[in-house]
Protein backbone atom coordinates (compact mmCIF):
# COMPACT_ATOMS: atom_id res chain seq x y z
CA UNK A 1 0.00 0.00 0.00
CA UNK A 2 1.43 3.21 -0.83
CA UNK A 3 1.58 6.39 1.11
CA UNK A 4 -2.00 8.98 0.52
CA UNK A 5 -1.41 12.51 -0.49
CA UNK A 6 -4.28 14.73 0.30
CA UNK A 7 -4.16 18.72 -0.98
CA UNK A 8 -6.66 21.30 0.41
CA UNK A 9 -6.60 24.90 -0.36
CA UNK A 10 -8.19 27.35 2.70
CA UNK A 11 -10.94 29.63 2.17
CA UNK A 12 -10.78 31.15 5.43
CA UNK A 13 -8.39 32.81 7.91
CA UNK A 14 -8.10 31.63 11.84
CA UNK A 15 -8.66 27.85 12.15
CA UNK A 16 -5.88 26.01 13.95
CA UNK A 17 -3.90 23.49 11.38
CA UNK A 18 -5.59 20.68 13.18
CA UNK A 19 -8.71 22.21 12.85
CA UNK A 20 -9.01 22.86 9.89
CA UNK A 21 -7.87 19.29 8.66
CA UNK A 22 -10.26 17.72 11.00
CA UNK A 23 -13.12 19.54 8.95
CA UNK A 24 -12.00 17.90 5.66
CA UNK A 25 -12.71 14.32 4.32
CA UNK A 26 -9.58 12.55 5.22
CA UNK A 27 -11.37 9.72 7.43
CA UNK A 28 -9.05 10.33 10.10
CA UNK A 29 -9.25 11.41 13.77
CA UNK A 30 -8.37 14.48 14.82
CA UNK A 31 -5.92 12.85 17.23
CA UNK A 32 -4.22 10.55 13.58
CA UNK A 33 -4.02 14.10 12.47
CA UNK A 34 -2.06 15.81 15.18
CA UNK A 35 0.20 13.05 14.94
CA UNK A 36 1.22 13.39 11.31
CA UNK A 37 1.74 16.95 11.79
CA UNK A 38 3.62 16.65 14.59
CA UNK A 39 5.69 13.89 12.39
CA UNK A 40 6.05 15.99 9.96
CA UNK A 41 3.27 14.42 7.35
CA UNK A 42 1.62 17.33 7.32
CA UNK A 43 3.24 21.21 4.57
CA UNK A 44 1.85 24.57 5.07
CA UNK A 45 2.86 26.16 1.63
CA UNK A 46 5.94 23.57 1.44
CA UNK A 47 6.76 23.93 5.38
CA UNK A 48 6.69 21.52 8.33
CA UNK A 49 3.99 23.25 10.97
CA UNK A 50 2.57 22.96 14.39
CA UNK A 51 -1.00 21.69 15.40
CA UNK A 52 -1.88 25.04 16.85
CA UNK A 53 -0.25 26.89 13.97
CA UNK A 54 -3.31 29.32 12.12
CA UNK A 55 -3.96 28.78 8.44
CA UNK A 56 -4.37 31.68 6.55
CA UNK A 57 -6.77 32.19 3.22
CA UNK A 58 -5.06 30.63 0.09
CA UNK A 59 -2.28 28.68 2.11
CA UNK A 60 -2.23 25.05 0.17
CA UNK A 61 -2.18 22.33 2.94
CA UNK A 62 -0.14 18.89 2.07
CA UNK A 63 -1.29 15.84 3.98
CA UNK A 64 0.60 12.51 3.75
CA UNK A 65 -0.75 9.53 4.78
CA UNK A 66 1.82 6.64 5.18
CA UNK A 67 0.85 2.90 4.87
CA UNK A 68 -0.20 1.47 7.95
CA UNK A 69 2.11 0.09 10.03
CA UNK A 70 1.70 -4.06 11.13
CA UNK A 71 -0.88 -3.48 13.93
CA UNK A 72 -0.11 -5.22 17.28
CA UNK A 73 -3.52 -6.48 17.26
CA UNK A 74 -4.20 -10.14 16.99
CA UNK A 75 -6.76 -11.59 15.10
CA UNK A 76 -9.04 -13.82 16.77
CA UNK A 77 -11.77 -16.19 15.88
CA UNK A 78 -14.98 -14.83 17.05
CA UNK A 79 -17.97 -15.43 15.54
CA UNK A 80 -19.77 -12.15 13.99
CA UNK A 81 -22.57 -12.44 11.75
CA UNK A 82 -22.17 -11.05 8.22
CA UNK A 83 -25.03 -9.19 6.73
CA UNK A 84 -23.30 -7.86 3.73
CA UNK A 85 -19.30 -8.27 2.20
CA UNK A 86 -17.52 -6.80 -0.73
CA UNK A 87 -14.02 -5.67 -1.65
CA UNK A 88 -15.00 -2.31 -0.14
CA UNK A 89 -17.14 -2.92 3.10
CA UNK A 90 -18.94 -5.53 5.56
CA UNK A 91 -21.99 -5.01 7.30
CA UNK A 92 -22.18 -6.86 10.43
CA UNK A 93 -24.72 -7.91 13.60
CA UNK A 94 -22.68 -6.97 16.31
CA UNK A 95 -23.73 -9.32 19.19
CA UNK A 96 -24.34 -7.92 22.53
CA UNK A 97 -21.46 -7.73 25.12
CA UNK A 98 -18.82 -7.64 22.41
CA UNK A 99 -16.77 -4.38 22.52
CA UNK A 100 -16.31 -3.04 19.01
CA UNK A 101 -12.32 -1.98 20.05
CA UNK A 102 -9.80 -2.80 22.56
CA UNK A 103 -10.21 -0.31 25.34
CA UNK A 104 -8.91 -0.64 29.19
CA UNK A 105 -10.71 -3.69 30.69
CA UNK A 106 -10.52 -5.42 27.44
CA UNK A 107 -7.39 -5.87 25.25
CA UNK A 108 -8.22 -8.24 23.09
CA UNK A 109 -11.80 -10.24 22.35
CA UNK A 110 -13.02 -7.35 20.65
CA UNK A 111 -15.07 -6.75 17.15
CA UNK A 112 -11.99 -5.57 15.86
CA UNK A 113 -9.66 -8.65 16.54
CA UNK A 114 -12.47 -10.69 14.89
CA UNK A 115 -12.77 -8.56 11.67
CA UNK A 116 -8.49 -9.16 11.67
CA UNK A 117 -9.18 -12.74 11.27
CA UNK A 118 -12.54 -12.08 8.90
CA UNK A 119 -10.48 -9.47 7.05
CA UNK A 120 -7.06 -9.38 7.25
CA UNK A 121 -6.49 -6.52 4.26
CA UNK A 122 -8.20 -3.92 7.06
CA UNK A 123 -5.17 -3.67 9.21
CA UNK A 124 -4.50 0.11 9.44
CA UNK A 125 -7.40 1.55 7.80
CA UNK A 126 -7.97 4.20 9.69
CA UNK A 127 -6.38 3.74 12.01
CA UNK A 128 -3.68 0.87 14.14
CA UNK A 129 -6.41 0.57 17.17
CA UNK A 130 -9.60 0.64 15.47
CA UNK A 131 -8.96 -0.28 11.42
CA UNK A 132 -11.97 0.09 9.39
CA UNK A 133 -14.02 1.48 12.10
CA UNK A 134 -16.23 4.08 11.33
CA UNK A 135 -18.90 4.29 13.96
CA UNK A 136 -19.57 2.51 16.86
CA UNK A 137 -22.10 0.84 19.35
CA UNK A 138 -22.06 0.14 22.96
CA UNK A 139 -20.65 -3.05 24.33
CA UNK A 140 -23.51 -3.99 25.40
CA UNK A 141 -25.79 -3.00 22.51
CA UNK A 142 -26.16 -5.22 19.61
CA UNK A 143 -27.22 -4.59 16.18
CA UNK A 144 -26.06 -3.46 12.66
CA UNK A 145 -22.59 -1.46 11.69
CA UNK A 146 -20.79 -0.82 8.70
CA UNK A 147 -16.79 -1.37 8.79
CA UNK A 148 -14.42 -0.35 5.96
CA UNK A 149 -12.35 -2.83 4.30
CA UNK A 150 -10.20 0.23 1.96
CA UNK A 151 -8.71 3.68 3.13
CA UNK A 152 -10.88 5.23 0.26
CA UNK A 153 -14.14 3.56 2.14
CA UNK A 154 -13.29 4.58 5.19
CA UNK A 155 -12.97 8.39 4.01
CA UNK A 156 -16.57 8.28 2.22
CA UNK A 157 -18.22 6.49 4.61
CA UNK A 158 -16.58 8.50 7.62
CA UNK A 159 -17.74 11.51 5.21
CA UNK A 160 -20.91 10.11 4.88
CA UNK A 161 -21.36 10.07 8.49
CA UNK A 162 -20.21 13.00 9.47
CA UNK A 163 -22.92 14.79 7.01
CA UNK A 164 -25.23 12.70 8.56
CA UNK A 165 -26.79 11.36 5.06
CA UNK A 166 -26.59 7.34 6.88
CA UNK A 167 -29.78 6.44 8.31
CA UNK A 168 -29.17 4.29 11.98
CA UNK A 169 -32.47 3.34 13.31
CA UNK A 170 -32.69 1.45 16.75
CA UNK A 171 -35.31 -0.57 19.01
CA UNK A 172 -35.52 -0.02 22.74
CA UNK A 173 -37.69 -0.69 25.28
CA UNK A 174 -38.10 2.39 27.88
CA UNK A 175 -39.70 2.59 31.14
CA UNK A 176 -43.24 4.46 31.15
CA UNK A 177 -44.36 5.88 27.70
CA UNK A 178 -43.44 8.87 26.29
CA UNK A 179 -45.78 12.20 26.03
CA UNK A 180 -46.19 12.88 22.89
CA UNK A 181 -45.82 9.14 22.04
CA UNK A 182 -43.82 10.64 18.35
CA UNK A 183 -41.18 13.33 19.00
CA UNK A 184 -37.60 14.72 18.85
CA UNK A 185 -35.44 14.86 21.54
CA UNK A 186 -32.82 18.25 21.17
CA UNK A 187 -30.45 18.11 23.92
CA UNK A 188 -26.86 18.76 24.48
CA UNK A 189 -24.72 15.83 25.78
CA UNK A 190 -21.46 15.88 27.38
CA UNK A 191 -19.73 14.63 30.48
CA UNK A 192 -21.32 14.08 33.91
CA UNK A 193 -19.47 16.70 35.61
CA UNK A 194 -19.12 14.49 38.68
CA UNK A 195 -19.34 11.14 37.75
CA UNK A 196 -16.88 11.40 34.70
CA UNK A 197 -17.61 7.76 32.90
CA UNK A 198 -21.19 8.62 32.49
CA UNK A 199 -22.53 11.29 29.75
CA UNK A 200 -25.50 13.78 30.71
CA UNK A 201 -27.89 16.29 29.01
CA UNK A 202 -25.17 19.47 29.87
CA UNK A 203 -25.42 23.02 29.13
CA UNK A 204 -22.10 23.44 26.89
CA UNK A 205 -22.50 19.39 25.40
CA UNK A 206 -22.49 18.69 22.05
CA UNK A 207 -25.34 19.58 19.67
CA UNK A 208 -27.46 15.93 20.25
CA UNK A 209 -30.90 15.27 18.43
CA UNK A 210 -32.83 11.58 18.46
CA UNK A 211 -36.31 11.31 17.21
CA UNK A 212 -38.75 9.08 18.10
CA UNK A 213 -41.98 7.46 18.31
CA UNK A 214 -44.05 4.71 20.22
CA UNK A 215 -43.86 1.08 18.32
CA UNK A 216 -45.59 -0.86 20.81
CA UNK A 217 -47.13 0.12 24.25
CA UNK A 218 -47.84 -2.07 27.00
CA UNK A 219 -49.05 -2.09 30.88
CA UNK A 220 -45.91 -0.20 32.10
CA UNK A 221 -43.35 -0.15 29.27
CA UNK A 222 -42.98 1.07 25.46
CA UNK A 223 -40.85 0.10 22.56
CA UNK A 224 -39.91 2.52 20.75
CA UNK A 225 -38.06 3.14 17.07
CA UNK A 226 -35.39 5.88 17.48
CA UNK A 227 -33.33 7.61 14.45
CA UNK A 228 -29.83 9.46 15.28
CA UNK A 229 -29.54 12.46 14.27
CA UNK A 230 -26.23 13.05 15.67
CA UNK A 231 -24.20 10.03 17.20
CA UNK A 232 -23.06 11.26 20.81
CA UNK A 233 -21.77 8.31 23.04
CA UNK A 234 -24.70 7.34 24.79
CA UNK A 235 -27.36 8.98 23.44
CA UNK A 236 -29.88 7.38 22.89
CA UNK A 237 -29.52 6.43 27.03
CA UNK A 238 -28.85 9.59 28.00
CA UNK A 239 -31.94 11.30 25.99
CA UNK A 240 -34.51 8.50 27.25
CA UNK A 241 -33.32 8.81 31.09
CA UNK A 242 -33.63 12.83 30.54
CA UNK A 243 -37.23 12.53 29.76
CA UNK A 244 -37.94 10.31 32.33
CA UNK A 245 -38.05 7.24 30.08
CA UNK A 246 -35.05 5.50 30.65
CA UNK A 247 -34.18 1.90 28.74
CA UNK A 248 -35.29 -1.33 30.56
CA UNK A 249 -32.45 -3.05 32.03
CA UNK A 250 -29.65 -0.11 31.84
CA UNK A 251 -27.87 0.09 35.22
CA UNK A 252 -26.06 3.60 34.42
CA UNK A 253 -29.04 5.78 33.46
CA UNK A 254 -31.34 3.59 35.37
CA UNK A 255 -31.89 0.26 36.60
CA UNK A 256 -31.30 -3.54 36.34
CA UNK A 257 -34.37 -5.43 35.54
CA UNK A 258 -35.57 -9.04 35.43
CA UNK A 259 -36.35 -9.25 31.71
CA UNK A 260 -33.36 -8.68 30.33
CA UNK A 261 -29.76 -8.63 31.52
CA UNK A 262 -28.27 -6.02 29.92
CA UNK A 263 -29.86 -2.59 28.05
CA UNK A 264 -32.40 -3.06 25.64
CA UNK A 265 -31.09 -1.30 22.50
CA UNK A 266 -30.58 -3.01 19.45
CA UNK A 267 -29.33 -1.23 15.96
CA UNK A 268 -31.84 -2.60 13.51
CA UNK A 269 -31.91 -0.68 10.58
CA UNK A 270 -28.59 0.85 8.86
CA UNK A 271 -29.00 2.46 5.25
CA UNK A 272 -25.75 4.67 3.33
CA UNK A 273 -24.33 4.67 -0.39
CA UNK A 274 -21.99 2.39 -1.45
CA UNK A 275 -18.52 3.89 -0.88
CA UNK A 276 -17.69 3.41 -4.26
CA UNK A 277 -20.67 3.03 -6.57
CA UNK A 278 -23.06 5.76 -4.58
CA UNK A 279 -26.03 2.76 -4.69
CA UNK A 280 -28.12 3.46 -1.87
CA UNK A 281 -27.72 0.00 0.68
CA UNK A 282 -29.91 -0.48 3.08
CA UNK A 283 -30.30 -3.14 5.97
CA UNK A 284 -32.49 -4.68 8.81
CA UNK A 285 -32.06 -7.08 11.30
CA UNK A 286 -35.09 -8.72 13.91
CA UNK A 287 -34.05 -8.37 17.42
CA UNK A 288 -31.41 -11.01 18.63
CA UNK A 289 -32.50 -13.78 21.29
CA UNK A 290 -31.86 -12.40 24.16
CA UNK A 291 -34.12 -9.35 23.95
CA UNK A 292 -37.39 -10.83 21.86
CA UNK A 293 -38.35 -12.97 25.09
CA UNK A 294 -39.05 -9.95 26.89
CA UNK A 295 -41.78 -8.17 24.77
CA UNK A 296 -43.55 -12.13 24.51
CA UNK A 297 -43.82 -11.52 28.33
CA UNK A 298 -45.04 -8.13 28.42
CA UNK A 299 -47.40 -8.53 25.56
CA UNK A 300 -48.72 -11.64 27.67
CA UNK A 301 -48.36 -11.21 31.33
Amino acid sequence: METQDHKFRVAVDGSRLDQFLAGQDTGLTRSRLQRLIVEGQVLVNGATAKPSNKVRSGDLVTLSVPPPRPSSLEPQDIPVTVVYQDESLVVIDKPAGLAVHPGPGHPDQTLVNALLAMCPDIQGIGGEIRPGIVHRLDKDTSGLMMVAKTHQAHIDLSAQIKERQTTKGYLALVEGTPTPTQGKIDAPVGRHPRRRTRMAVVVGGKEARTSYKVRDQFQAHSLLELYLETGRTHQIRVHMAHIGHPLVGDTTYGHASPLVDRHFLHAFHLAFKHPVTGEPLEFRTGLPSDLAPALDVLRNP
